[in-house]
């Protein structure tokens, strides 16, 4: 099958990049509006970019109206948010806060997850996360403008906030984090089957 891009609706090619690629890690996102609005929301186009200094992206869509999702107005606006990792046993929750709510809708409330103040930015972060990243905005760059378009949000983390019990000399215990990835339509993943690979040195790789 040999697919070109432009001689496809925007939708399908939405539908066939996030069969593609997969699994995608989740950054639950949670803004502040500047009248104080709460926002909470997750995008699973997410990953880290470098570690000095510490800067991870995530990015958003534009929605079929051709209006911007919340959480990117907010972030244009006060320049901070956390990132918020997704353990399974919220994943239901999380879910519910997918919804396209009005921007004077509180996300916390709908989906009863209890905001916790952070140290160094006004977003709240999300009490029932292991992991907590509060970071300030870098850049913002934008592609297209009519829907299907998107903005990639780049923001350097100021502060990580993790549980005691995942944390073992930087390392993260995921069977203790119990993380989840996002598949194409609505289907998730668990992260429990798991296999190690170690990483060869240039001259020591023998072919069979």
């Amino acid at each position: 099958m040999i697919i070109t891009p432009s001689e496809h609706d925007y939708t399908n090619i939405y539908k066939l990049m996030i069969g593609c690629i997969v699994p995608r890690p989740i950054a639950f996102v949670s803004t502040i509006s500047p009248d104080g609005i709460r926002n909470l929301a997750p995008f699973s186009f997410f990953n880290g970019v470098c570690s000095n200094p510490p800067i991870v992206l995530f990015s958003t869509v534009i929605r079929k109206d051709g209006k911007h999702k919340d959480t990117l107005n907010n972030v244009e606006a006060t320049k901070e948010f956390v990132v918020n990792i997704v353990s399974e046993d919220f994943a239901d929750q999380m879910n519910i806060t997918s919804a396209e709510y009005p921007p004077n809708i509180d996300e916390f409330i709908e989906s009863g997850l209890t905001p916790i103040p952070s140290d160094l930015v006004k977003p709240p972060r999300v009490k029932e996360s292991h992991i907590n990243m509060e970071c300030k905005l870098v850049q913002i760059i934008h592609f297209g403008t009519g829907p299907g378009g998107g903005s990639t949000v780049f923001g350097e983390v100021l502060r990580f906030h993790i549980s005691d019990e995942l944390f073992d000399n930087f390392k993260i215990d995921p069977d203790k984090l119990h993380p989840i990835g996002r598949m194409g339509g609505p289907t998730y993943t668990r992260t429990t089957d798991r296999f190690d690979l170690i990483r060869p040195k240039a001259g020591e790789i023998k072919n069979n």
